[in-house]
């Protein structure tokens, strides 16, 4: 029997392909970054194409560099950036316009226009989200308005729309199948999530043609099979999930009140809140956290839109540094109050405030202020974002977590993690395997493929790597806490 999983996470700024091994452990791994486009103030687009290609290429290099025959891979399991939009002619495969992605903010004013007339409240009673442009619906209904002759031929059925994952597995198996997952059609504001079906009163709010829908199926299931001609053999693909839902169950917090934070160009919080979906007083969001064998797992959510974007900025943006390497020798060498604020507030601000007009400032410049100062005003707002998610969290009752397990790229850095861990007051758990999000939808793929009984035999490979434990005084952390507040009203555009 075929022991291996090949998991494409395809994320943000870049496409992923690991092999594992049924022991959850990572064998090869390849990965390619893309181009961002910013074509006017508050959008942000990918080229469809390119995210295609990049996949394709990392999962041939990853299979190359494993030494593995391709028939020695059970199952695929897909995990994507979420909410970006792609629609597609239904024979070609081709996008009609470029990707929009999660950050954009283009339908701001449309979204403006619907919580105007007082469609909020109905709409997260159906979906647990809130009206805002990072959802797919409305990026969605833009390119139907927008693109000449788009809406004519959805209501044609000659167009196909998905999420990243999607279009993937539609290009996977050369066309054959359009379908996605529960957690992804969770994200869309078209999905209800009490029933587990498309809405037709969402539908008809935005306006959205049936046809252009997949199918939705469990996190773990039958989704087809690729083309032998793309991978050197038939895979079937038997996993998938968003990737920060993917990253829970590769965390494998599979009980209620467990916590899991990831850091990749966002940060997204998600609590296991287990068979009954809780609405939050506080803007967070309720979403599937994953459906099994026709079960839904519900979660809540904090979704923050800039966080490894921040010290990409710094490297890209302004260059301050050469690489993201750089920036923990900068943070150890300013410590932990420099008294420099950067809120990253580049596509607005996401939970708990939910403010598509703010944009990012620095504060707190003096004549000394230098490099390392700003640098590390970076690293900490990431922190302080996720201290505003747990804060909201506590506000609708949660417990405080006994830990809270992260991931991603940044939790290599050793100084962004004791300084969260001290700025939330909460041990913080690195686990052996940081790449959960490909290791968790990788999971899902061995479920459905046999090499896995259940999701208890999933949690007996989580191992932790390190534990960060506060030590900062209370005193301390409130005064720095209360600074990074005092920011973020600044950067309020009072919407």
């Amino acid at each position: 029997m075929a022991q291996y999983l090949l998991a494409i996470d395809q994320g943000t700024t870049s496409s992923r392909a690991i092999v594992f091994s049924a022991q959850g452990l990572p064998v090869a791994r390849a990965q390619q970054e893309f181009k961002q486009y910013f074509p006017k103030d508050g959008w942000v687009e990918h080229d469809g194409e390119e995210i295609w290609l990049t996949t394709l290429k990392v999962c041939r290099e990853a299979i190359e560099q494993s030494g593995l025959n391709p028939a020695e891979i059970a199952a695929i399991g897909i995990t994507n950036q979420r909410e970006t939009t792609l629609v597609w002619d239904a024979v070609t495969g081709t996008p009609i316009h470029p990707a929009i992605v999660w950050q954009d903010r283009r339908t701001a004013d449309y979204c403006a226009t619907l919580k105007a007339a007082g469609h909020e409240a109905d709409v997260a009673n159906r979906t647990g989200l809130l009206i805002d442009p990072y959802f797919s619906a409305t990026k969605l209904r833009w390119v139907l308005e927008n693109v000449p002759g788009a809406r004519e031929r959805a209501e044609r059925g000659e167009l196909r729309f998905g999420t990243v994952d999607c279009f993937l597995l539609w290009r996977l198996t050369g066309g054959k199948v359009h379908r996605t997952d529960a957690t992804n059609a969770s994200r869309t504001l078209l999905f209800n999530i009490h029933s587990q079906q498309w809405d037709a009163e969402l539908l008809r709010l935005f306006d959205i043609p049936t046809s252009l829908l997949p199918e939705v199926l469990d996190c773990a299931a039958e989704f087809g099979d690729t083309d032998a001609a793309l991978l050197g053999a038939s895979i079937p693909v038997r996993g998938m999930a968003g990737d920060q839902q993917a990253a829970l169950i590769g965390q494998a917090c599979f009980q209620p009140g467990m916590v899991k934070s990831t850091y990749g160009t966002g940060c997204f919080m998600i609590q296991n809140t287990g068979d009954q979906p809780v609405v939050s007083r506080n803007r967070l969001l309720t979403t599937v956290g994953y459906r099994l064998n026709g079960k839904v797992s519900y979660a809540v959510e904090g979704s923050i839109f800039v966080a490894g974007a921040a010290v990409q900025w710094l490297r890209d943006g302004i260059k301050l540094i050469s690489h993201a390497r750089d920036t923990e020798a900068l943070a150890e060498q300013t410590g932990d109050a420099c008294g420099v604020y950067l809120v990253p507030a580049f596509t607005g601000l996401g939970a708990p405030y939910w403010d598509p007009r703010a944009r990012g400032a620095i504060f707190g410049l003096t004549r000394d202020t230098g490099i390392k100062e700003i640098v590390t005003a970076g690293l900490q707002s990431v922190c302080y974002q996720t201290r505003d998610l747990l804060e909201a969290m506590a506000q609708d009752g949660a417990a405080a977590p006994s830990a809270l397990r992260v991931d991603g790229g940044m939790v290599e850095n050793n100084w962004v993690m004791q300084f969260l861990s001290d700025i939330l007051g909460v041990p913080v758990e690195r686990p052996e395997v940081t790449e959960t999000t490909a290791l968790g939808v990788a999971y899902l793929a061995g479920l459905q493929a046999g090499l896995y009984r259940d999701l208890d035999e999933v949690a007996s490979h989580w191992h932790r790597q390190q534990r960060f434990a506060p030590r900062m005084a209370d005193e301390h952390r409130k005064k720095l806490y209360d600074g990074w507040l005092d920011a973020v009203q600044r950067v309020r555009s009072g919407a």
